[in-house]
């Protein structure tokens, strides 16, 4: 699977970043542009990465995370991680980088007969 990343602006101005699929040796360098490209554009106050599709991330993407980080911190801008996917949950976890990022809580997909249930009634 090949990671593609969408960007769009949070109601309170804040900047949400939201990468799809797996993030490895062959793509990490992206997310560390895609916050790059912001800083440039404009100056938000926050970044938000949404990282709910994430379905792999391996030491360079977290790695590529801990760069995009800094460079928001340079810049004044709080970089924070939000409705990590379980597995991205669990590397940040793994690598006592879960309080750097502000300390998400691991994104729970709705239950299929949620979905269902609500669907019908």
């Amino acid at each position: 699977m090949t990671l593609s990343i969408t960007t769009s602006t949070l109601a309170d101005g804040a900047i949400e970043i939201s990468p799809r699929g797996e993030i490895d040796v062959e793509n990490a360098y992206e997310i560390r542009e895609a916050v790059g490209a912001q800083l440039s554009d404009a100056s938000p106050g926050r970044i938000e990465l949404n990282m709910q599709q994430v379905t792999f991330i391996d030491s360079v993407g977290i790695s590529a995370l801990v760069a995009a980080f800094q460079l928001a911190g340079v810049s004044g801008v709080k970089l924070v991680v939000t409705r990590p996917s379980r597995f991205a949950h669990r590397q940040l976890w793994v690598t006592g980088l879960l309080g750097l990022f502000g300390n998400p809580q691991p994104h729970e997909p709705q239950a299929y007969e949620d979905v269902v249930t609500t669907a019908g009634a």
